[in-house]
């Protein structure tokens, strides 16, 4: 696994895959790929890095013998690519096996986990090292609007990386977080999540547990205090903890918190400390946590309360975070990743922070293996019912679910309205999209929340709109 080494992507499609393929080819790797369908941003990435990929998956794709082969994780036995593979005895790896064994050794690995908010946390410490002129090395799940891309290699010091606890391939069923040695870790929140591959929420506690008894006594833990579940796991470290929130007993406090139409502005307290007042053009309480323990850990590394100010004011976000996407007869579509109740919760208070006197309308597709699932049908149901009204898409792959662990649309749209808010079921975004298109009016907003495309809703809702 050096410059120069033949690596061929099985499942190159992925953002985080696609942004390996384009890491390898910087290094000097000669890099190709393979996937069934290959979309944006993952396409503009891999074109921007001259990388060319194969459509489908066929054992010929590795006729050419490759040094190695990633295995992206969603590909498993019966894969022809797979199969070749163990045949043949090429030599495969994970992505962050390759991540830990290519990029990370002589770097002080900066890492952000947690069920909510990682992406986030990681592009604002990244971006603020950045502009604190440490050139950050960095790999999130999204892309970053500020520098375009979801990746860097600048060659400093720090690497940053999103600490994802989903298993990191067939053969590898450990959480890639697991791979990535942290000096410095952030918990940003700890909630039920993955139904696919863990079974309770003691079992995602546990992976937590692990990661944290890897921090060695000379690394940091960043935790946001204000969870129970983040802070028992956080008491069994071996290094110093440092908390962060909104209560006055955290290490790093966030006060004085005001949202306007521009941002958000905020005051951080750190011990007896006051470090001023910052401001950002991102909205909601959970935004300033992520920008509060981004601010924690870049304070650690040696940037300047002057230049996280000027990093926060100038940081544009996340690619589908609250992302507007376009205004049609008065009527804003909004897209965002939010795929779990709580994230739901959050980015439709988030939403009427930032386009106040807005009729929001909450559009949501049951799309995650864990939302296709009923284990949170209540806590979904409540979430959508803060918006003023709410519309549920069908249960993506509802056919690989039986009937009684499958969610049922039904029961979560009677919740709503019994809550309140009125709510509609559809079986397609076609529907959806002219559902809306006859009853929003001027100066809605919808709100569109996926963890996929949503079969392309939010393209789908502008046409008819301005019809």
């Amino acid at each position: 696994m050096k410059p120069g080494s033949r690596v061929h992507l099985a499942g190159i499609g992925g953002v985080a895959m696609a942004s390996l393929a384009a890491m390898l080819a910087e290094r000097g790797f000669r890099v190709s790929g393979s996937d069934s369908g290959v979309y944006p941003p993952a396409s503009e990435m891999l074109r921007a890095s001259g990388i060319s990929w194969r459509e489908g998956f066929r054992a010929e794709n590795l006729d050419d013998r490759p040094d190695f082969v990633v295995i992206g994780n969603a590909l498993s036995r019966g894969n022809p690519e797979v199969e070749r593979v163990l045949d043949e005895k090429i030599p495969y790896r994970s992505l962050p096996a390759v991540v830990e064994d290519v990029f990370l050794p002589g770097h002080r690995s900066l890492v952000v986990t947690g069920t909510h908010g990682k992406t986030t946390t990681t592009s604002f410490l990244a971006w603020i090292l950045h502009v604190a002129g440490k050139r950050p090395n960095f790999l999130v799940g999204g892309l970053v609007e500020d520098f375009g891309k979801s990746y860097s290699l600048e060659g400093g010091a720090e690497f940053v990386i999103e600490g994802d606890e989903y298993d990191s391939a067939f053969f590898d069923k450990a959480p890639k977080f697991l791979h990535y040695h942290p000096d410095d870790l952030v918990i940003t929140s700890l909630e039920f999540d993955h139904a696919d591959i863990y079974p309770d929420f003691s079992s995602i506690v546990l992976q937590f547990q692990r990661l944290v008894n890897l921090v060695p006594r000379t690394g940091r833990i960043f935790a946001w205090s204000e969870s129970p579940a983040v802070r028992s796991v956080a008491s069994r470290a071996f290094c110093p903890v440092e908390t962060y929130g909104f209560d006055p007993a955290c290490d790093w406090r966030a006060v004085d918190l005001e949202s306007s139409e521009q941002g958000s502005r905020f005051r951080v307290a750190h011990a007896s400390r006051d470090l001023g007042e910052f401001a950002m053009r991102l909205f909601g309480r959970h935004n300033v946590l992520n920008a509060l323990a981004a601010i924690a850990v870049a304070t650690s590394r040696g940037a300047s309360p002057e230049a996280i100010r000027q990093a926060l004011s100038s940081f544009r976000g996340v690619r589908r975070r609250l992302e507007l996407r376009g205004e049609s007869r008065g009527v804003l579509v909004v897209d965002d990743f939010g795929h779990h109740p709580t994230a739901v919760r959050e980015t439709i208070a988030a939403a009427r922070l930032r386009w106040p006197g807005r009729r929001v309308w909450a559009v949501f597709e049951p799309r995650s293996n864990t939302m296709r699932r009923n284990l949170l049908e209540n806590d979904l149901a409540d979430a959508l019912a803060t918006a003023d009204a709410a519309i549920l898409g069908a249960v993506n792959r509802s056919q690989l679910l039986s009937e009684t662990e499958r969610l049922d649309p039904a029961r979560v749209i009677a919740r709503i309205r019994q809550a309140g808010p009125p709510a509609w079921s559809f079986d397609s975004a076609a529907q959806i999209a002219e559902f809306l298109a006859r009853e929003a009016r001027q100066g809605d907003l919808i709100l569109v929340l996926s963890n996929g495309s949503f079969d392309a809703l939010c393209e789908k809702l502008l046409a008819p709109l301005a019809r």
